[in-house]
Formats: structure tokens, sequence, C-alpha cells
């Protein structure tokens, strides 16, 4: 896992110098590379589900384009939603799955990597046995819109 969270994380910091720790304009004007393990991330709960998590790593979801990374526990199943921008996710650890409805869900295992149109309403979650972790990158400000099922 580590080799590959490093990966992504490097070739997506490339194209997204800030941090947490560091502003846009300080990162900008240093040219250097930002760095941070696994075990460095520090991580909040996300309001709208209990249990998952995510860790900032560049911008701001509240307001605008991001990059993140989330955790999701295991046996975690989330119902019809949609998001208003276009979300990229590419899957570090666990199983995730992800689709119109649970009948055409596909399973999601590292590696996978996932671009999710604005507006898609979808079911997701993680399947039991293990925690997904995967890495996340918005085109605008994170939101999620629930969609009430057809009775």
């Amino acid at each position: 896992m580590n080799r590959l969270f490093l990966s992504l994380v490097a070739g997506s910091l490339a194209a997204t110098p800030a941090h947490p720790a560091m502003s846009t304009a300080a990162a900008a004007e240093s040219k250097a590379p930002v760095m941070v393990t696994f075990a460095e991330l520090k991580w909040r709960e996300l309001p709208e589900r209990k249990g998952t998590q995510f860790a900032v790593l560049s911008g701001d979801p509240r307001v605008g384009s991001y990059t993140q990374m989330r955790r999701v526990p295991g046996g975690t199943d989330v119902p019809l939603h949609a998001h208003s921008s276009e979300i990229t996710n590419v899957i570090i650890s666990g199983v995730f799955y992800m689709g119109a409805d649970v009948a055409s869900a596909r399973d999601l295992g590292p590696g996978s990597v996932v671009v999710l149109p604005a507006n898609w309403v979808h079911v997701s979650g993680c399947r039991a046995g293990s925690d997904c972790v995967f890495y996340q990158e918005g085109k605008g400000k994170f939101d999620y819109k629930p969609i009430a099922a057809d009775k």
C-alpha cells in the first residue's frame, strides 16, 4: 500500500502544490515538492457519514477544487446520492463499490480508478472485511445530495 500511496500522492501533488501546512502562494514560490506520509495525514470525520474520514491534501473541499484521502469503514453502505461536481477516486486498499444502483454496482479493488460525472446518481460503499482507503480529487466543492429511492 505504501508504494502505491506515495506514487499517487507524489503524482497528484506535483500538479497541485498546496498543502494544509503551506499556503498556495508559498508552495508556488518555493517550487518545492509537497510530501506527506500516510502516518502524517490529519484525519477528520465526514459530517455527512459517521465513521468516514478524510484528510485534505490541497484546496478546500468546502469551497472549491481539492485533493484528499478518504477512509471508509468496511461494511459501509451509502444509499443513492449525487455530487454537484466531477470527482475522481483512486482505490488504494479495500474493496470499494459503486454503481447506478445496488444491482449494477461494481467492486473496485486497489488500483481501480473511478471518474464520477457531476450529478451522477449512484450508490457506493466499502465491502465488509477491511476498510477502504482512496485518493479523491474534486473539480469543485464537495457536497452530498441524498436521492429518495422510488417506493
